[in-house]
């Protein structure tokens, strides 16, 4: 393992305890705060999350470790369960989801070998549109919020199909790129990091990314699993301090999705997921139409639609 990847391991681990310490300091600071209803009807030592979360929390990564993603599952779910407002759900996938991706990108980043350049300057793009798409995400309405994870969820239907019928570019063999295609991999980088904050998943885009650039798709496994790992805790912390989601859920996800991670890591390793994925395409698309009719219903005159 070179000392790049050591490094950038490292890295991975100082952001996941910075990461519970933030969240745990800006949640502690909302401790007597009576305008929050979740500690007006409990206190922070009384919060449990649901187990129905806990569950959702572990399928989904469990899945995400063996290649399906877990963005959009995970909004499937809450939509269908109407567990939260809509515009809490962007920041509830990001708080959630953050340590299991980490602990998934401890295990696999070392698997492959991706040049360093490459790899830093892609990640550093996609943490960057991270910080300030969560910014501008912490504050829209929730019928935008609606319109963007519809139109995400739209999106992720779409790819998830293309991934089934095999209509991804082959690729290449190159491992890094250099002078033009590279600057052009940071900005579409940059803007796939800013999307995931509104529930765009980097997972399919980034592998089309790469393979279109005549990369190998294996390079994108590494970039787009440390892009996520570093990403979500820097777009979390923001709309955590906005209160822009729901701790309860993000706990829930957070709690079953480390052990799901692991599980499929170390013990499953690999299953055959062509009939799950067409799974994922049905219940995916009717969130996606369920989040756009809420849009449509969420308009001036009739006020927020809620989940």
């Amino acid at each position: 393992m070179s000392s790049g990847v050591i490094g950038l391991l490292a890295a991975l681990s100082a952001v996941a305890i910075a990461f519970v310490a933030r969240w745990y300091q800006l949640e502690r600071d909302r401790v007597g705060d009576r305008t929050h209803p979740q500690l007006e009807r409990t206190g922070w030592a009384a919060l449990r999350p649901p187990g129905g979360d806990v569950l959702i929390g572990f399928v989904t990564n469990f899945f995400d470790a063996l290649g399906i993603g877990n963005f959009a599952p995970t909004t499937a779910a809450f939509k269908f369960l109407r567990r939260m407002p809509d515009e809490q759900i962007p920041g509830t996938l990001n708080a959630g989801h953050a340590l299991p991706v980490i602990a998934e990108a401890l295990i696999f980043i070392g698997a492959v070998s991706v040049d360093l350049m490459t790899l830093l300057g892609m990640v550093i793009a996609a943490v960057a549109g991270a910080w300030l798409g969560a910014g501008v995400a912490a504050r829209l309405p929730s019928r935008v919020i609606q319109v963007a994870m519809g139109t995400a969820l739209m999106i992720a239907t779409l790819l998830f199909v293309a991934t089934n019928l095999g209509w991804f570019p082959a690729g290449g063999a190159s491992l890094g790129l250099r002078g033009g295609p590279l600057v052009f991999a940071i900005g579409v980088s940059f803007i796939l990091g800013s999307l995931m904050m509104v529930g765009v998943g980097i997972y399919g885009p980034c592998l089309i990314l790469v393979s279109l650039l005549g990369m190998n798709p294996l390079a994108g496994f590494p970039i787009m699993m440390a892009a996520s790992a570093f990403l979500m805790p820097v777009g979390a912390v923001r709309f955590i301090r906005a209160g822009r989601y729901d701790r309860l859920a993000a706990l829930g996800l957070t709690l079953g999705g480390i052990p799901g991670v692991l599980i499929a890591a170390f013990i499953v390793k690999s299953l055959p997921l062509t009939w799950l994925r067409w799974l994922v395409v049905v219940v995916v698309f009717y969130a996606a139409a369920q989040m756009l009719l809420s849009a449509r219903r969420n308009t001036p005159d009739t006020g927020p639609a809620g989940a």
